[in-house]
């Protein structure tokens, strides 16, 4: 058996992108290529491109634009690696959502994105319809397809609540990833939780690397300004204050931050200030990320996908912000008023941090340069 447990999973920021589309609902590719060259902003942004996620609508796309706005991904990523000359560790990964509402469904999505040149594959067992064991499904489906495949690519779990198909079931429990860790494909866990059930897959963390490096990603994305943020008057490195104080078990590696499709600079930086344990800029950095969650949840209420494709409209990034069939919509009034707050975090951010952290635009050069 071919083995991809000596894969390192990717440190980082990961971003789940949105898919662009039309008013008939089909994938708009030459807007979905500006927006991944867009969060990774000439290498001052994504460490992962995260294509067809929850913030990327699978649920409410078609199949088939679930996996084009996949193909697309890997085709726009494969290029600007190559334009950004970076070595092969330092490369921005592509990572393909390939939760389907069915085990079949997902194993075509599984089996495409591996044809398709994915680095990784996302998968949140919980979400599938009439799956009742999902180690089974995991250890017996998703293996034995990986091991026909001449390329093997590593897979990650997505817990989350949200999106999980039977109420009673609502997160992985750690005995199921602990029998899936031991699985040489499985190199970690996207947790969209409360730092309360993050702080169960931390605890049992170690349990988790009987294979060597298990990747634990922080999916409620301003968590981790709580769990990093030292305590006044703290000695020691961050990830023995961390060990202490905060939770317990290993480290994360990574976060996913959809917000990060609008703001992908800002959301680099809070990862790396965040991992050092600089309380000063984290504040700082924080009251921007924050003022742009805020302006989310006042357009109109929650409406955070058609808010992320409204700031990439904005921005120029994009030239559509429809959302799919059953994602809320903003509607006239509240997309003006999200476009006021916008431009106010955008000045808030360009006040508080670097130029160098700060979003560029498809217009705009690098600073001095």
């Amino acid at each position: 058996m071919r083995s991809v447990e000596d894969t390192r999973p990717k440190r980082g920021l990961s971003v789940p992108v949105v898919t662009i589309l039309d008013d008939a609902g089909d994938l708009v590719e030459d807007d979905q290529r500006a927006l991944v060259r867009h969060v990774v902003q000439n290498g001052y942004g994504a460490d992962v491109v995260f294509a067809a996620g929850t913030t990327g609508e699978w649920d409410q796309v078609t199949a088939d634009v679930q996996r084009r706005v996949i193909q697309v991904c890997n085709e726009e990523l494969a290029k600007l690696n190559v334009e950004l000359g970076v070595e092969r560790e330092r490369r921005v990964e592509s990572w393909a959502g390939i939760t389907a509402h069915s085990p079949e469904d997902t194993l075509e999505n599984l089996d495409f994105a591996i044809a398709s040149g994915a680095d990784a594959a996302v998968l949140a067992p919980l979400s599938i319809r009439g799956l009742r064991d999902p180690v089974r499904f995991v250890t017996r489906d998703v293996g034995d397809l990986l091991d026909a495949r001449s390329r093997r690519i590593p897979v990650y779990l997505y817990d989350n609540a949200d999106i999980a198909a039977d109420p009673k079931a609502l997160h992985i429990r750690t005995r199921q990833v602990k029998a899936l860790s031991r699985l040489d494909f499985v190199r970690g866990i996207k947790v969209s939780a409360s730092r309360k059930v993050l702080g169960n897959y931390t605890k049992a963390a170690a349990n988790f690397r009987e294979r060597g490096e298990f990747g634990i990603y922080v999916g409620n994305a301003m968590l981790i300004f709580d769990i990093f943020k030292p305590r006044p008057g703290w000695v020691g490195t961050v990830s023995e204050h961390w060990q202490r104080y905060r939770l317990r078990g290993g480290l994360p590696i990574g976060v996913v931050a959809g917000p990060a499709n609008a703001m992908p600079r800002e959301w680099a930086r809070a990862w790396q200030l965040c991992r050092a344990g600089d309380g000063e800029r984290m504040e700082r950095t924080k009251r921007v990320l924050d003022a742009f969650r805020v302006g989310c949840h006042t357009a109109g209420g929650k409406r955070t996908i058609a808010c992320l494709k409204r700031a990439l409209l904005r921005q120029g990034v994009i030239r559509s912000d429809a959302v799919a069939a059953g994602t809320p919509a903003l509607s006239r009034p509240d997309a003006e008023r999200f476009d006021e707050v916008f431009e106010e975090v955008r000045e808030l951010s360009r006040e508080l941090l670097v130029g160098t952290w700060v979003t560029r635009s498809p217009d705009q050069g690098e600073p001095g340069a």
